[in-house]
């Protein structure tokens, strides 16, 4: 046998398996390399993974095959703020949960993520949200964003008192762009089987909210 047909025979270590390339691809950003390592071994089994543990490394591993980025907001040089803005601006179609210990406030109404994860966070969480997010991806742009401001909206919620709730602008603001999103995808919801409309349920955290 030929030194060319042994390297044709042996497996490309560097190319994702056929297996692995059928699978979503999330991106893990968080400067402590030992949270990226357990939202790794968590993950792995469902999903390709890639991980960064600065604000540039994770913008230099984007491209187009990341389906899911799990986003932390703090950290030292370029800040998961920025990440999340660098990212929209580039135009990738994916969608991000910021997972951080940073409490959120009203400055989230104006960020432009899918959802928001509070750590501590367990693996069990983690998958359900990777889950939820490329479900809601199959419903178009009016539904994920719709997914996207009830989120932000239930974030606040259990966040915020109801004083400071009613007192924010910001969160008036939000409640009217729930309001007329969800009488858009009126039309969407109605041309679903039943089977889809119970899956689109769960996906945006059951049937309240379609409830007014």
């Amino acid at each position: 046998m030929t030194e060319t047909d042994s390297r044709e025979e042996g497996t490309d270590s560097s190319k994702p398996s056929a297996d692995e390339s059928e699978k979503a691809s999330v991106l893990i950003v968080d400067d402590e390399p030992r949270v990226c390592e357990a939202f790794e071994l968590w993950l792995q089994d469902a999903y390709q993974v890639v991980t960064a543990t600065g604000g540039e490394e994770a913008l230099s591993k984007m491209d187009d095959d990341i389906d899911v980025v799990l986003l932390d907001r703090h950290m030292p040089g370029l800040s998961g703020d920025e990440v999340l803005s660098r990212i929209r601006e580039a135009g990738y179609d994916c969608r991000i949960a910021m997972v951080t210990a940073v409490d959120p406030d009203f400055d989230i109404v104006d960020m432009p993520f899918d959802h928001y994860v509070s750590k501590p966070v367990d693996g069990d969480t983690l998958q359900r949200v990777v889950d939820r997010l490329l479900q809601i991806e199959r419903y178009g742009d009016k539904l994920s964003d719709l997914y996207g401001v009830s989120q932000k909206l239930g974030t606040l919620e259990a966040e915020k008192t109801r004083s400071e709730l009613a007192e924010s602008e910001k969160y008036t603001d939000l409640v009217e762009r729930r309001d007329t999103l969800r009488r858009e995808v009126d039309d969407i919801v109605a041309s679903l089987d039943p089977d889809e409309i119970n899956n689109l349920f769960e996906t945006m955290a059951g049937p309240d909210e379609w409830t007014g």
